[in-house]
């Protein structure tokens, strides 16, 4: 009798019903797409902030000087190298995987025809590698540095015969009056070379002042073959903790628990501490400014969703309030008969509970294969690629819709234990 006066109420009022799932499906997908692409933001924000430069650099122990573990600064030239063989290192590390790119770089003092000084910097553009684990790596500052401008010529090519090329900066391009095309003879202390300008480039800052060349080219200015100034990485960073900035300070002050969660976790830190295990004697510290704004962006963006998520929730209670309580007053004669002829407010309330749970379930069902279509739009417009589902999203939307529901539902049971036999059966 109890499952007959259920279906019956949902095929009497199949509308209000379908209004009342349509809410529910709304705020379920909403709550859906929000907690999906929050739960996957960290690493698609990190992996947009990895297109304007590295979070990570290394130098030589003897070269870095050091405030703390997050306060490095360092600069070539004063008889301390890191070594050139031990590069592919860096993706033998426990976060390898989160490792997306790396470059060296050695600058050298170079005198040009005209009798003025200028700067070489030795790095990769497009470096191919062999690396330790039998992988290949296609790694270099055209990548690194995807945010310079190419305003006359074209990137140089390392693999495709442009080791005795070069890129000039465009103030320093100006200065001289060269163009891509030209040549350019530098010289160093210990040879001199002459570069084929492949392009000019404009990054905005101190770079378009220096001219840019393969690593082993730099190298042979100053007699510093197999020797490297210093080392740019751009890893997936998960943002520091009380934990990581504790263990950036002092590894030896955790305890062994505190330790093994600080060195599986992907933080800044622990990536940078594991770079100085295989790099020897270096100092690996994260780009502070990039660091903070990792962690500043990711905090805003999940505090968005969240909010979002909460405002919809709530919208969506309110609607099933008002839908819930105008569907009992419908009802308010068939209530008072029930109870006129012995039926407790327990009974009355369950049944009504009984209704919207089946429809919740229906609504929440519908909500929550839409909001996973939402998170795969958001997904693909704002970072061009798809949202991972996380199996934690599902328990918590269902965990959302019902207590949703409830709240929506208690105005209406509060008036169906207030409700009167005798009142409403004369029509009072």
């Amino acid at each position: 009798m109890f499952f007959r006066m259920i279906f019956g109420t949902l095929f009497r009022q199949w509308k209000k019903m379908l209004m009342i799932a349509f809410t529910i499906a709304l705020g379920a997908s909403l709550a859906t797409a929000m907690l999906s692409v929050m739960l996957d933001v960290g690493d698609k924000v990190n992996q947009e902030l990895k297109t304007y430069g590295a979070n990570i650099t290394v130098v030589p122990k003897e070269n870095s000087v050091l405030s703390s573990l997050y306060e490095v600064e360092g600069e070539g030239g004063t008889g301390a190298y890191l070594l050139e063989d031990e590069l592919g290192k860096i993706k033998t590390i426990f976060w390898a995987f989160n490792i997306i790119d790396y470059a060296p770089f050695i600058n050298a003092g170079v005198t040009l025809d005209d009798g003025s000084k200028a700067t070489a910097v030795g790095t990769w553009f497009n470096h191919h590698m062999e690396l330790p684990t039998g992988e290949q790596l296609d790694a270099g500052v055209t990548s690194m540095r995807s945010w310079w401008e190419v305003t006359d010529g074209k990137w140089l090519d390392e693999q495709s015969g442009g080791s005795g090329g070069a890129m000039v900066g465009k103030a320093l391009a100006e200065k001289l009056g060269i163009k891509s095309g030209d040549t350019l003879h530098l010289t160093g202390t210990v040879s001199d070379i002459t570069v084929n300008v492949v392009g000019i480039f404009d990054a905005g800052g101190d770079e378009d002042d220096k001219v840019f060349m393969p690593l082993d080219a730099a190298q042979s200015l100053d007699g510093l073959d197999g020797k490297i100034d210093s080392i740019e990485v751009s890893a997936l960073t998960t943002p520091e903790n009380d934990l990581a900035i504790k263990a950036a300070k002092d590894p030896k002050s955790l305890t062994i628990a505190q330790y093994e969660t600080w060195y599986c976790t992907a933080y800044a830190s622990s990536i940078c501490y594991q770079i100085q295990e295989v790099i020897t004697d270096s100092v690996a510290a994260p780009v502070r400014q990039v660091a903070d704004s990792e962690g500043a962006i990711l905090e805003k963006t999940q505090l968005l969703m969240t909010l979002i998520t909460i405002l919809s929730l709530i919208g969506a209670a309110l609607g099933i309030c008002n839908l819930v309580t105008a569907s009992v007053m419908e009802r308010s004669a068939e209530m008072g008969l029930m109870k006129a002829i012995g039926a407790q407010n327990s009974s009355v309330s369950g049944l009504v509970l009984t209704e919207i749970t089946v429809t919740a379930i229906i609504g929440g069902t519908a909500g929550f294969f839409a909001g996973w279509g939402f998170a795969q739009i958001i997904g693909h417009s704002v970072f061009g690629s798809a949202i991972t589902m996380r199996p934690v999203v599902i328990p918590l939307v269902a965990v959302l819709v019902v207590i949703v529901t409830l709240l929506g539902c208690i105005p209406a049971i509060r008036m169906l234990l207030r409700l009167s036999p005798c009142e409403v059966l004369h029509g009072r």
